[in-house]
């Protein structure tokens, strides 16, 4: 890994010192591997494009789990909720309406003109759909946490601490409505899908019963005062409204219109709320309450935070795209066709905005207004980024989810990782982390010791628990075990790498890369073992263009699987090739 900037010696090593090789053995909790690298490429590539060559297995882990979704944020995070004025009364509607008096308020016109692509929400299996990926662990379904409980009508309720009253928080309700009515899906023990169905329903009663009805549509209320610590501007007073609130209701329901457990007088009545939510997304920031405006380049945005009507607002990604998933159900449910519009509108806004989320090699920032790198939101950007190209079919998505990827990966490793030190000189580092080996803002990955010089006579392996960007350096393992524990070994393909196959993305549909002309590429193939079964190495006079389906971090390289042609199932190292033109 390369060094930058000061660095603080391990004064109990002197430069160019040895760590013994049978301690280093130990450590790794393995044994010499006497074979050459596959993934090196010598002896086993041909010289002539096509020609396949067998090459010797190398003893590969099976394949981990996807790293864990993180948990969904949280909004009020960073801010201070206190009570409202006593002589505030948060306006609300009770009880449901009359359906035909709603539908016939909704605005039938976008509220502005803007950007567009021509992106289009286009159908999907139901695994791929909005929040399927989300759905209530049992165990989560009575939750009770400092922050959240259910009242007596099992409503989940927001409190600062244990000892303060609870409040309805809108994007916490519907979060947990959704995710119950994905578990309500895939349930099968009749009294756990019930009580998933009743959970679900609740929440949809409680945002149906707090309503607030203004411009023809239904907002709904947070009811408390809200100040955000690092962010200036926001500072509510109750009652306040979320963009992100309105999209996301949008998503409860239609999502519970369809589900098989409601009643014919539900339906009707969350086909209304559809309705209702889905008009205030037809409303700009020319009156009161609004979500959604548009910046001074044209492009819509639908405000997570919104304020300084008509400024800018924060300009939230996630929130953001979270109310997008709105879009993509209110669109494939009805047809509706300015659903479709606000969605070619955000997605192209969500496309042109990229290049200011994006934080080269470090943590994407949270919103456009600030600009502030924050690591827990972007594994959300990655899996958010990758849902719209499964909701859309665009490949620019993918991409930009790639991107993300290689910029700031997930640390998650599963315990005793196999890692492969071919024969030389290594240098192993300890940075300032916290005790997993993650990182703290404050201590900055501060680099606290190294060892000068790791000889190993043969190609080794040891097992990492962490593989991590370090701040302002590479990708790195955490060493778990042994003497070094704790020690750090900078990725560098063949001669530190992870072996296996990690941070698999698979795509819908599939994408395209190009071979460039005139340049030899190497490309792998992998048993069913997980070993190199052979590999290819191919050139072209023209740039040759071939399908692939699968992105992966294959033995410490970011490779791409091809799903077609000749080299179908071969696996090339993408930075030997470009995908979807880019």
């Amino acid at each position: 890994m390369a060094e930058s900037g000061s660095t603080a010696r391990d004064r109990s090593a002197t430069e160019g010192s040895t760590l013994d090789r049978r301690r280093f053995f130990r450590l790794a909790g393995g044994t010499a591997l006497g074979t050459a690298l596959t993934d090196a490429g010598t002896g086993a590539a041909r010289a002539v494009p096509g020609a396949p060559a067998t090459a010797r297995p190398l003893p590969r882990a099976s394949l981990p789990p996807l790293p864990p979704l993180p948990p969904l944020p949280d909004q009020l995070s960073g801010g201070k909720v206190t009570p409202p004025a006593p002589s505030v009364r948060v306006p609300r509607a009770d009880g449901p309406p009359a359906p035909a008096t709603v539908r016939a308020a909704l605005p039938d016109a976008l509220p502005f003109t803007f950007h567009g692509r021509g992106y289009t929400a286009v159908d999907l299996p139901e695994r791929l759909r909005p929040w399927r990926d989300r759905p209530t662990p049992w165990s989560g379904v009575t939750p009770d946490t400092t922050h959240t409980y259910l009242d007596r009508d099992g409503v989940i309720m927001y409190r600062p601490r244990r000892s303060a009253p609870g409040y309805n928080q809108p994007v916490t309700q519907i979060q947990f409505g959704l995710g119950c009515a994905a578990a309500y899906r895939t349930t099968r023990n009749p009294a756990r899908r019930a009580l998933y169905l009743k959970r679900a329903k609740a929440q949809a009663k409680r945002l149906i019963d707090t309503r607030v009805e203004a411009r023809g549509a239904w907002y709904f209320p947070y009811p408390f005062d809200f100040t955000h610590g690092s962010h200036s501007g926001i500072s509510y007073r109750a009652p306040w409204y979320s963009g992100m609130a309105q999209g996301e209701a949008i998503s409860l329901f239609v999502q519970l219109s369809l589900l098989d457990g409601v009643t014919p007088q539900e339906r009707t009545l969350y086909r209304t709320a559809a309705d209702a939510a889905f008009a205030s997304l037809l409303r700009g920031d020319d009156g009161d309450p609004w979500v959604v405006n548009r910046d001074g380049a044209g492009y819509l945005w639908i405000q997570e935070y919104p304020v300084d009507a008509p400024g800018t607002s924060d300009r939230t990604y996630n929130g953001m795209i979270f109310a997008m998933f709105g879009l993509w159900d209110y669109a494939r449910a009805t047809g509706n066709t300015l659903a479709a519009r606000l969605y070619d509108g955000a997605c192209t806004t969500v496309d042109h905005y990229f290049p200011t989320l994006r934080n080269r090699q470090w943590a994407s920032y949270y919103c456009l207004t600030h600009r502030i790198p924050t690591p827990s939101y972007h594994q959300h950007h990655i899996n958010l980024y990758r849902q719209l190209h499964w909701q859309t079919g665009s490949p620019r998505f993918a991409h930009m989810s790639d991107l993300l990827t290689d910029d700031h990966p997930s640390g998650f490793l599963p315990e005793g990782s196999p890692v492969v030190l071919a024969a030389g000189t290594h240098t192993l580092y300890r940075y300032d982390t916290d005790a997993d080996g993650d990182f703290v803002a404050a201590k900055r990955d501060a680099e606290l010791a190294r060892t000068w010089t790791v000889r190993l006579p043969r190609t080794t392996r040891a097992t990492a628990n962490r593989r991590r960007r370090i701040m302002g350096r590479g990708v790195a393992y955490r060493i778990d075990s042994g003497p070094y524990a704790g020690w750090w070994a900078g990725e560098a393909h063949p001669r530190c790498y992870l072996l296996g196959e990690y941070l698999p993305t698979d795509y819908r549909p599939g994408r395209t890369l190009s071979f460039p002309a005139g340049s030899k590429v190497t490309c792998h193939r992998y048993g069913r073992d997980r070993g190199a079964a052979a590999t290819r190495t191919v050139a072209f006079d023209k740039p040759s263009g071939a399908p692939f389906d699968r992105r992966a971090v294959v033995n410490g390289r970011p490779m791409c699987r091809i799903s077609a042609g000749a080299l179908k199932g071969y696996w090339v190292f993408a930075g030997d090739v470009v995908t979807d033109g880019r």
